[in-house]
């Protein structure tokens, strides 16, 4: 008898075992109910109803606005230049980072200072370094490049302005996307790269055709989180250009505390979400990893 309890036993605590990882994962999906899908639900409701009535008034007044059509142009521009060349700088600084050399961990923490400065922060410094009397003038006015100040923040040259707001974002958020891939870096097999050495593959070349085949589940993250977070760039913009230009999370805080209108503020953050969930489905879709294929 107990011979044959034994098993049993064994096949219940199995069973309840099985069981197990959904109970882990439980806390997360309830935070992430509580504070990432309540408050969108929320956000598309203020969107579509107005009096208590359903309305596409909102999104017509966003679509009417002077300044929608400058906030999608300018979000989607500073993407465009952003992502690439962070992506760029990034893979340089975790190669650097994961390189063998002495000085690596001070190359680290250089790397890293910037991700503990706030947005706005970062913002304001990049304004003073490119005001009329700002260090960048005063820089090129010594090295005599220059003869009289350039006025970069120029309201009436959106490039000059763009340029600044890319500088300050490139500086700030970089260290971001190179701390996921050094991870993706640190967890391949050193072998890989020695035998394509032995082999004769050069540098470039074994960056092509190993390391980064090899880092693309990071790079998939790295994407999905760096485009997510550029559709939100606000505060930067706001410190470094004001008025000069607007972007669509500064045209959402607008309507909400300027104009006093909840409901097209919350046609803004609807479509960001929206824009930022077809983006990441599009990385998702074009930088499916073998595993991935295979499933499909």
């Amino acid at each position: 008898m107990a011979a044959v309890a034994q098993p049993a036993a064994a096949e219940r605590r199995a069973k309840r075992g099985q069981g197990l990882p959904y109970w882990l994962v439980l806390p997360t999906l309830a935070y992430l109910a509580l504070f990432f899908a309540w408050p969108t639900v929320q956000a598309f409701g203020l969107a579509f109803r107005e009096d208590g009535n359903w309305t596409f008034d909102a999104f017509r007044t966003m679509k009417d606005d002077l300044r929608f059509g400058e906030a999608v142009k300018v979000t989607l521009l500073l993407i465009a230049v952003i992502v690439p060349v962070q992506f760029a700088l990034a893979v340089a600084m975790a190669l650097l980072v994961n390189a063998r050399l002495r000085v690596r961990g001070l190359f680290l923490y250089v790397f890293l200072l910037p991700l503990a400065i706030s947005d706005l922060a970062a913002g304001i410094v990049w304004a003073s370094i490119f005001t009329e009397r700002g260090y960048l003038n005063t820089i090129l006015e010594k090295l005599h490049l220059i003869d009289t100040p350039v006025i970069w923040l120029n309201p009436q040259k959106l490039s000059l302005l763009l340029m600044a707001i890319v500088v300050a974002e490139i500086w700030r958020s970089t260290a971001l996307i190179m701390i996921i891939l050094v991870a993706g870096l640190q967890s391949i097999p050193k072998e890989f790269n020695e035998a394509a050495e032995v082999f004769g593959a050069g540098f470039w070349q074994r960056l092509r055709t190993v390391t980064l085949p090899m880092l693309k589940p990071s790079i998939q993250v790295a994407l999905l989180l760096r485009i997510i977070l550029a559709f939100e760039v606000f505060a930067t913009v706001i410190a470094i250009a004001g008025e000069g230009t607007t972007v669509l999370a500064a045209e959402a805080y607008r309507w909400e505390n300027t104009n006093m209108d909840e409901n097209v503020a919350a046609a803004y953050a609807s479509l960001i979400l929206v824009l930022s969930v077809v983006s990441a489905a599009l990385v998702l879709r074009l930088l499916r990893t073998k595993k991935e294929q295979l499933l499909r």
